[in-house]
């Protein structure tokens, strides 16, 4: 059977929406949950709630509405044992957690056990609930999945604000009237309500992939948070999208299939994220590493210049660089009119002059400061004056001097050049 022969199927098309819709759902409350460090409340919840499947199923049966209340109240009991450990018991945020979750998730697990053995002729599967089984998914779990989903995605769009708020100023939120624990709680609250959504799909064991993986995702692409929200929105639909189409290819476990393809587009993202990518940060190290170089060499010429010695072979002594790499950063400092090349001789040019002192004046005036406000000694001030000598803007040394009332010298007596000279 071919892959368009299968979505053609009416089960495989009531799990495709519904794994759409837990993975926009997840994906876009995830860029929350990260943002307010609550990835470990997100597992906690994820795994607190199977004892109220589990009351739930000795009350009523095996009910789709019956599975959601059960879960939500659990799912709340267990976010205020939280908050209340974390708040009024000298115990670790993370402890606090990890106390409640184990405890719920072991009741739970005993709850599942004792219904199997109690000999009513029914059977509660531990599996699909820790990994979701997203095949066998009916039209009334499509219902409560769509209802929640527009339940969570309208409460994030009515607050926005004060979820932003609370989010990055809670101080500023509570002079504004927003309550903080308010907001705290119906995010938990939420919170249960994408778990409860996500059990059919992939389980209370991989909902947190869905919850925290498009999110950091999201958060590797923009710093903006509305863009954020709709990117993890968007991640999380393509990651459930394709580990679905994955799983019927390989004819393997949708939930697992979907948190893998999630951590895959994580993985690809985290090298090529335009900015944050570990590509990016390369080649930004790489550039600035070429701008130290650069200035180091224009440096090197400026004291050459002054002993009346500057040839290629000199700078070649100095800097210690190949030939190769001379030559291309010295092409680059003649293009830019810092200096000329004719040949073995090497000239400066009153931009490079101006320049290089403008450096060394950065490098002496560091010094100066970490000698006279930091208590350094003269041995211990000159590798760290020549890091931050490339950081320091013109303003910033501007401050330095005027706050060292404009000393004339550095701690080792050499001259330290005005600006501009």
């Amino acid at each position: 059977m071919d892959l368009l022969t299968v979505f053609q199927e009416v089960w495989a098309m009531r799990a495709l929406i519904a794994s759409s819709m837990v993975g926009i759902m997840c994906g876009a409350l995830g860029a929350f949950i990260v943002l307010r460090n609550m990835s470990l409340i997100g597992d906690a919840l994820s795994h607190a709630i199977l004892p109220g499947v589990v009351v739930a199923f000795m009350l009523v049966g095996y009910s789709t509405l019956g599975f959601f209340v059960g879960s939500v109240i659990a799912g709340l009991i267990s976010a205020i044992a939280i908050t209340w450990i974390q708040r009024k018991v000298q115990t670790k945020n993370d402890a606090a957690i990890g106390i409640v979750f184990t405890a719920m998730f072991s009741l739970g697990v005993i709850g599942i056990s004792w219904v199997s053995k109690s000999g009513s002729g029914v059977h509660l599967d531990l599996k699909d609930f820790l990994f979701g089984n997203v095949l066998t998914v009916s039209d009334s779990d499509l219902i409560l999945t769509a209802s929640i989903a527009a339940f969570v995605l309208l409460s994030i769009v009515v607050l926005y604000r004060p979820l932003f708020l609370t989010t990055f100023q809670s101080v500023i939120a509570e002079t504004m009237g927003i309550s903080v624990s308010a907001i705290h709680y119906f995010l938990m609250l939420i919170l249960s309500f994408a778990v409860v959504a996500s059990l059919q799909t992939v389980g209370v064991i991989l909902v947190v992939a869905m919850l925290i993986t498009p999110a950091s995702t999201a958060l590797l692409l923009s710093s903006r948070l509305k863009t954020v929200v709709i990117l993890s929105a968007f991640l999380g639909w393509i990651a459930a999208i394709v580990g679905f189409t994955l799983a019927v290819i390989l004819d393997t476990t949708p939930g697992p299939a979907m948190a893998v393809s999630a951590t895959a587009i994580y993985l690809i993202t985290a090298f090529a994220a335009p900015r944050k990518g570990l590509v990016a940060k390369w080649i930004a190290r790489r550039g600035q590493q070429r701008k130290v170089e650069i200035e180091d060499l224009l440096k090197h010429a400026l004291k050459l210049h002054t002993r009346k010695g500057l040839t290629m072979s000199s700078l070649l002594t100095a800097t210690g660089f190949s030939s190769n790499k001379l030559q291309r950063y010295l092409n680059k400092l003649s293009s830019a009119g810092f200096l000329s090349i004719k040949n073995e001789d090497v000239e400066m040019q009153p931009l490079g002059i101006e320049k290089a002192t403008a450096m060394i004046r950065a490098h002496r005036l560091w010094e100066t400061y970490l000698a006279q406000q930091v208590g350094l000694t003269a041995e211990q001030i000159h590798d760290d004056a020549e890091h931050y000598e490339h950081l320091l803007t013109a303003e910033m040394l501007d401050d330095v001097d005027a706050e060292l009332g404009f000393p004339e010298e550095d701690p080792h007596g050499s001259p330290i050049p005005k600006r501009g000279t």
